[in-house]
């Protein structure tokens, strides 16, 4: 007869004939392996619930951020519009300065 992984015993009859268990074997094994299967399970289930509450957390914080981003892009385009908006002006008010001072040095000349 030989041992199997799980402490019971077996034993292979002659050619073609299936293995069998023996009655007498050891069930002790066999249900702290099922529990610690159990246990195991609950773990590992535990864990995915974690995880799965993780990668919600994830996402929601992931449409803010870019929500964020949205906004901050806005921001900056209207702010770059401006900047531009305050550039002509005052090179439009430049121009005109050197319009007045050059038409000056030509008049009093």
């Amino acid at each position: 007869m030989a041992h199997s992984p799980s402490g019971s015993r077996a034993a292979a009859a002659s050619a073609g004939d299936e293995a069998f268990t023996d009655a007498t074997a050891d069930d002790g094994g066999d249900s702290k392996l099922s529990a610690l299967l159990y246990d195991v399970s609950q773990q590992v289930q535990g864990a995915l619930q974690n995880m799965l509450k993780m990668t919600s957390e994830i996402d929601r914080c992931d449409g803010e951020i870019e929500a964020e981003m949205e906004r901050a892009r806005e921001a900056v385009a209207e702010k770059g519009r401006a900047l531009e908006d305050d550039r002509d002006r005052v090179q439009k008010a430049a121009l005109a300065a050197l319009d007045i001072l050059s038409g000056a040095a030509r008049g009093g000349m």
